[in-house]
């Protein structure tokens, strides 16, 4: 397991102006197109918002979401259609999750986190594992949750680590709690297997 940075009581405009610094130094090593992957949910869309209004060449970026709902873009559940809205405008090319996708390298994988440690739609009970074959799976969480109960799609956990680095944004004593103890490696949940895999440099924000 990797040492882990966590960095205390960031704002949405401080995470947003570290996630510039980060995609400009990636962007920077490389004439290439960049891609990233980011969550869905509440807390990533002020940060995404902020960052959005940077110069970053938006051009070169490939953005694609870490899961989603398997429901149309224009449903208010949906990760990509809210992503693609806000990073479209400014030049980002924003990709459709599907199963027959061939999986970039990823300059940042950004991740929030459940209470119950589940990872982009990776929950206890789908199992997922390090050495998973798939770089994109259908799954169904059970139980599904109240406030989204559709089945998902979403990158495995070989794909969230084939990264240069991980970034987490955890809000509340309750998923910090989990995540420190998945630090210390003391459970088994999805955020514990993806986290005793890592090898890059990995940065949670609270």
């Amino acid at each position: 397991m990797t040492e882990i940075e966590i960095i205390e009581d960031a704002t949405d405009d401080e995470i947003a102006v570290w996630l510039c610094g980060r995609i400009e130094a990636a962007l920077s090593r490389s004439p290439e197109p960049v891609a990233i992957t980011v969550p869905g949910g509440s807390t990533p869309f002020p940060i995404l918002s902020a960052l959005a209004s940077t110069s970053l060449d938006w051009r070169r970026m490939t953005v694609w979401p870490g899961d989603d709902r398997l429901v149309p873009e224009d449903h208010p559940a949906s990760n990509t259609g809210k992503i693609r809205r806000l990073l479209e405008p400014v030049g980002a090319e924003v990709v459709t999750l599907t199963t027959m996708e061939e999986v970039p390298h990823f300059a940042l994988a950004w991740l929030g986190m459940g209470g119950d440690g589940h990872i982009a739609s990776l929950f206890p009970n789908t199992d997922p594992r390090a050495d998973d074959p798939q770089r994109v799976r259908r799954l169904t969480p059970d139980p599904l949750p109240p406030e989204a109960p559709f089945d998902r799609i979403t990158l495995t956990i070989p794909a969230l680590l084939d990264s240069e680095e991980l970034l987490f944004v955890i809000r509340g004593t309750e998923k910090r709690s989990v995540f420190e103890t998945a630090a210390r490696g003391e459970h088994d949940l999805p955020v514990t297997r993806l986290l005793r895999e890592a090898r890059q440099k990995v940065t949670c924000f609270t």
